[in-house]
């Protein structure tokens, strides 16, 4: 009798061990995820100023487009929690999206090698942001999935793990976009 409570202890301990090492696992996860998000970020607000100052002397007439854009990215730069960096990042986001619409009246930069070049390396990090964000929201998903379920909640409740933010999106995001088929008249 005594060596079968004794094999319930020493099961219960493993068991506790192990699901202590899956949230703590977990938990890596979810910060290496966001490492990977902030540099894909870092990378975006260093291309910015150099596509700023490229278009800045063929845009002389949009320097309210371009100080948008330099304003954005600073308060992306400066924010620190998950929801104020997604807010900040999504905000920049539109912004680049005016510039790069604006740019579609210069013809010029069209044809300029420095603007495509910088333009191509910004959708590239773009998407290597999307991918990022995406593998740090499922990461963040599978951390407070093992939180809230039994057992793992009660050795996160014991050991104080608390529940992982995710990056959301802009709302623009959450649209499917609209495409047109119908044949010029």
């Amino acid at each position: 009798m005594g060596t079968i409570i004794l094999l319930l202890i020493v099961g219960a301990v493993i068991a506790a061990v192990l699901l202590y090492n899956g949230l703590i696992t977990l938990q890596n996860q979810v910060q290496n995820a966001w490492r990977q998000i902030d540099l894909q970020l870092k990378r975006r607000h260093d291309l910015i100023p150099n596509l700023v100052e490229t278009v800045k002397g063929a845009m002389q007439f949009e320097r309210e487009t371009l100080e948008r854009v330099m304003q954005a990215r600073s308060r992306a730069v400066s924010a620190v929690s998950v929801p104020d960096k997604a807010a900040a990042e999504n905000e920049l986001g539109q912004s680049l999206g005016r510039l790069f619409a604006v740019m579609e009246n210069y013809p010029q930069l069209k044809t300029t090698e420095n603007v495509l070049k910088l333009q191509e390396e910004l959708t590239t990090t773009e998407n290597q942001i999307t991918f990022a964000r995406q593998f740090y929201n499922d990461s963040v998903m599978q951390l407070n999935t093992r939180q809230q379920t039994f057992p793992g909640n009660m050795i996160a409740g014991f050991f104080n793990f608390r529940p992982a933010e995710y990056f959301q999106g802009s709302p623009d995001d959450q649209q499917l976009p609209r495409v047109d088929l119908s044949l010029p008249k």
